[in-house]
């Protein structure tokens, strides 16, 4: 075993199972955040883990674009690498999504992968996949074998960047914004931080509404902005995930207050935001994540992990501010997402991977709110 030693689990009241699986006192993984090195795809293999199913389920919150997004990356990968594919949808509901979990613990799947709804209470079930041996990668939260991030920071400084010039260029530097943040999850707090960070350079910048959405899909953000309107029937900016900006849009439009001079602008690159890009509508600005092409590369590291060879213990998601220069090449990526993978220059501007972990390792899982940001 390359991580924990036998002389150490023993000592410290973990015992070894067959020489790999463990038994009592589980190790609890990395708790104190650290920074990786980069990810060595030369490691050497370790011993595949036992008993596994060539299976992956995908463990999704919410049927918004973004996550179909994911589950289609996931998809393609587990096609090419001969995994069974199942998507477990919890709709919102936390409880629904534990179960999922353990059923595909119980049913020994190979690897799961997760969008968690509340990370604290499904942080259990996914340990229990983790020390039985499967592949547990996690989009933000963890813990995780694998852990997904964007540099959250960097991210909501492109979208507040791009608005901040419009409001200069466009509206003479006055604007009235609404935020539609997500400051109740830690790991996506940063996000706003940028953003109020970036209008705060324009003082006729008036933030009217800094609120999070019930639910972070379209009916979240329709019924928010419905609320705001109540209050402030003027609006000139919308920001936030593409999806939650997409529901204010249509209460906008429902309510007779979309006008062409208008900003809304989001996070995620979803095909509906894509799609008002095009359009050259109110929708101005769309910073994408490129779900489909993460989700294949966690469903290839899934498949690695299975096949005993050493996978990245994170992984950056690149943000991408799109724009009509570089939308074709965009949707040619996410149509195809394995032809990016395959191709280490059109990978790199879209991942970075960071670590190193393998089934004999998984005792160095990540269990702590990873980022390759330092916090401003």
């Amino acid at each position: 075993m390359t991580g924990l030693s036998r002389r150490a689990l023993l000592a410290s009241g973990c015992l070894l199972v067959n020489g790999a699986g463990f038994a009592q006192d589980r190790p609890t993984g990395i708790t104190r955040p650290q920074a990786f090195p980069a990810f060595d795809e030369n490691a050497a293999p370790c011993a595949p883990p036992p008993g596994r199913e060539r299976s992956l389920v995908f463990a999704q919150d919410n049927d918004r674009q973004f996550m179909q997004g994911v589950a289609a990356g996931l998809s393609a990968a587990a096609r090419d690498r001969g995994l069974a594919f199942r998507v477990a949808t919890a709709a919102n509901d936390p409880n629904q999504m534990i179960r999922h979990v353990r059923e595909a613990k119980e049913q020994k799947a190979g690897a799961v992968v997760a969008a968690p709804i509340n990370a604290s209470t499904l942080a259990p079930a996914l340990m229990e996949m983790i020390w039985d041996g499967g592949y547990v990668g996690t989009i933000v939260p963890p813990p995780a074998v694998s852990l997904l991030n964007a540099p959250q920071f960097l991210t909501g400084r492109a979208l507040g960047d791009a608005a901040v010039s419009y409001i200069r260029s466009r509206l003479n530097g006055k604007a009235r914004v609404v935020l539609l943040t997500h400051d109740t999850n830690q790991y996506l707090a940063q996000r706003f931080v940028a953003i109020r960070q970036a209008l705060k350079e324009l003082p006729d910048v008036s933030i009217v509404a800094d609120i999070s959405p019930q639910t972070v899909n379209k009916e979240g953000g329709y019924a928010t902005m419905q609320m705001v309107l109540l209050a402030h029937a003027n609006i000139d900016v919308v920001l936030g995930a593409d999806t939650v900006v997409l529901g204010a849009l249509a209460a906008l439009r429902a309510a007779g207050k979309a006008r062409p001079d208008q900003f809304l602008g989001g996070i995620d690159g979803e095909p509906e935001a894509v799609a008002e890009l095009k359009a050259g509508t109110v929708y101005k600005a769309s910073i994408s994540l490129a779900s489909p092409v993460f989700g294949y590369a966690m469903g290839q590291h899934a498949a690695d992990w299975l096949d005993g060879r050493s996978i990245p213990q994170a992984m950056d998601i690149l943000p991408t501010t799109l724009s009509a220069s570089n939308i074709t090449q965009y949707e040619a990526d996410l149509a195809d997402p394995g032809a990016v993978y395959r191709d280490r220059t059109r990978r790199d501007r879209y991942l970075k991977m960071y670590g190193n972990i393998c089934y004999e390792t998984r005792d160095r899982f990540v269990n702590f709110a990873w980022s390759s940001e330092r916090r401003p």
